[in-house]
């Protein structure tokens, strides 16, 4: 009976340990599900502060090229179209009717309005964009209400095959020429076309 008696006891002093260690393991567990959640959180709260950083780049970037743009917009409206701009605007909001609508660049002369878009990157989808926004202009700005709309996509650069996407579309396209002053590039083959 003694040796019975000392394998309960070693059984009660294993049973006893198992207890102990599943508690430890459960309280590891705890601890463990706790810092991944807060990892998770703070992992969370990175993220969004990445993502602003991001958006706050890329307006910044649209905003750059805008600030490039606009003091070579009057030299090139008098040089093309022969005509000194009474209003030059920058970052216009407009509302009428409920309804809001943003231009980058109003230039108006006597008889003309340039409409001018300002994108990091012009892509052809901007095409069809800026001719709704050509669409809507006067209902933003009936002050030049039966002027001649002139469509310009401005960027530092422009692709070939966008500048030719913007031709038949009887958009004009402003870039660096040669990255020595900004220009309409496509000018002379809108105006054979007309």
């Amino acid at each position: 009976m003694p040796e019975l008696t000392e394998r309960v006891d070693r059984l009660e002093e294993a049973i006893m340990e198992l207890v102990y260690i599943q508690h430890k393991t459960e309280m590891e567990i705890q601890n463990l599900k706790k810092e991944m959640k807060e990892f998770k959180d703070e992992m969370m709260r990175e993220v969004k502060r990445i993502n602003k950083q991001w958006g706050e780049l890329a307006n910044k970037m649209g905003t750059i090229v805008e600030d490039i743009v606009f003091p070579a917009a009057r030299p090139v409206i008098r040089k093309y179209f022969k005509c000194e701009p009474e209003d030059l605007m920058m970052n216009v909001e407009r509302k009428r009717e409920g309804e809001r609508e943003e231009f980058d660049i109003i230039g108006a002369c006597k008889d003309k309005v340039f409409l001018i878009e300002v994108k990091s990157s012009i892509r052809p989808e901007h095409a069809k964009q800026i001719k709704k926004k050509v669409e809507r202009l006067f209902k933003f700005f009936p002050e030049y209400a039966g002027r001649e709309v002139i469509p310009v996509l401005a960027s530092l650069s422009i692709k070939g095959e966008i500048l030719n996407t913007l031709t038949r579309e009887g958009i004009y396209g402003m870039a660096y020429k040669e990255w020595e002053y900004m220009d309409i590039l496509n000018f002379e083959d809108i105006q054979s076309r007309a």
